[in-house]
């Protein structure tokens, strides 16, 4: 395969229609436009969604949800998954390294979920009050 050889797939393009060409192009008078009304005049635009003056279908319905600016950046972090990573002290970096957390994560917090036996280090992470009762029963120790 070269680059310079690389073609679309057969039928996959089709030529622009060619309108206003005269009657025996089959696109001729009209150029396929019908008669009258906004959409066959030149410039007859309207934005999308418009309904002719009708209230728009996406101003008829009620807004619904909520999405949070901040969750991307945020990550909750189970008392298990502490003991899968090897460093001494835990800290945000140690937490996206192992990959118990996302990259972009900029604050991330410990919660009560699951169990701890192993006696970890946390630095400058956020800790439930229960799970921080688990960390220090296990002889872990939480710097803020």
């Amino acid at each position: 395969m070269q680059l310079n050889k690389l073609r679309p797939a057969t039928g996959s393009k089709s030529s622009s229609k060619r309108v206003g060409r005269g009657i025996g192009s089959g696109w001729g008078k009209t150029c396929a436009r019908g008669h009258k009304g906004q959409k066959s005049r030149a410039g007859g635009f309207h934005k999308v969604g418009f309904e002719g003056g009708q209230m728009p279908l996406q101003r008829r319905l009620p807004k619904v949800g909520f999405v949070s600016r901040t969750f991307v950046t945020r990550a909750e972090v189970r008392l298990n998954e502490l003991e899968k990573i090897s460093a001494d002290a835990i800290d945000l970096q140690a937490l996206i390294d192992a990959g118990v957390v996302p990259a972009r994560t900029e604050k991330a917090k410990v919660i009560a979920s699951g169990e701890i036996a192993k006696a970890v280090r946390l630095q400058g992470i956020s800790v439930t009050p229960a799970a921080r009762k688990a960390i220090e029963a296990a002889g872990g120790t939480i710097q803020g």
